[in-house]
């Protein structure tokens, strides 16, 4: 079973993806530093997205406003539900609803 392990510092990320651009190969790196050779190749991927040199996936500031606008989006529609059932329970209380069944 894989080990869950903390995530790199950006410092180590990027040094690995100039060694990469410094033609080193991501299985050499592998051998001498701890990451795997996909997660280097990853990097490197991100990397040239992020320099406009690949088009096929988001660029890392692309990536953090989608991920702030997924949190965003999962609270606004928390928020919802809840006004949506304090509505309800103000309009029973007030009697403008009728009471819901209990027996059901």
């Amino acid at each position: 079973m894989q080990q869950h392990r903390d995530a790199y510092p950006p410092d180590f990320r990027w040094k690995m993806v100039e060694l990469v651009q410094a033609r080193r190969t991501p299985e050499e790196l592998a051998k001498e530093f701890e990451p795997t050779v996909q997660t280097i190749r990853k990097w490197v991927e991100q990397a040239e997205r992020d320099a406009d040199k690949r088009h096929d996936g988001l660029t890392s500031a692309e990536r953090q406003e989608f991920t702030r606008l997924k949190r965003e989006n999962r609270q606004l529609k928390l928020e919802r539900e809840i006004l949506s059932k304090a509505a309800a329970w103000f309009a029973r209380e007030t009697e403008t609803l009728p009471k819901r069944n209990t027996n059901s």
